[in-house]
């Protein structure tokens, strides 16, 4: 009778791990939760679908929204719920603590592989500068540039201290005016 109760306790503990990790457990549905959140500007559930190294980027983007809402430019989040709106999710390929998922815009046919990682177990996108720089690198090497060419991992996190910097200072500064009304 105690070995049945053992056995019957041990599969229900596998069970409901098993349903706990059910959504962190599909990388697919991790990106999708994370655009959807960055969509929606909600950078606190967006940090946690993503590595401990991408908490930099996702709190930069946060300011940068932020800096456009001050500039009297709202239609950035209704951009980007339309472009997700617009996306076709293809199916994750995994190897290992990696996968790739690719994203199709409906509209454009253009598609990107975003990474994710498993970190404690759990699928996390990777959303850190070198993931992104790799993204944009592979896109304009795909449309015919150079891409980067060699920039090393001091001379991004210098334009991106850089870029910070500048971000900053906008909130301090006069709202730029849209020189294309003029």
């Amino acid at each position: 009778m105690k070995k049945i109760i053992v056995l019957a306790a041990t599969v229900s503990l596998v069970i409901l791990s098993g349903c706990k990790s059910a959504g962190k457990g599909n990388p697919k549905e991790v990106l999708h939760s994370f655009l959807t959140a960055l969509s929606q500007k909600d950078f606190k559930k967006a940090k946690t679908l993503a590595t401990q190294d991408s908490d930099g980027m996702i709190s930069m983007m946060e300011m940068g929204m932020q800096n456009m809402q001050n500039m009297n430019n709202g239609g950035h989040a209704d951009k980007m719920m339309e472009m997700i709106n617009n996306m076709k999710m293809g199916d994750a390929v995994i190897e290992g603590d990696k996968a790739t998922v690719s994203v199709t815009d409906s509209k454009s046919n253009e598609s990107t592989d975003f990474l994710l990682k498993k970190e404690n177990g759990d699928w996390k996108v990777a959303f850190d500068m070198s993931t992104l720089m790799e993204m944009a690198n592979k896109k304009m090497k795909e449309h015919g540039m150079n891409g980067l060419g060699n920039m090393d991992s001091a001379q991004m996190r210098q334009g991106m201290d850089s870029a910070m910097s500048n971000m900053r200072n906008m909130d301090q500064s006069a709202p730029m005016k849209d020189s294309s009304n003029q």
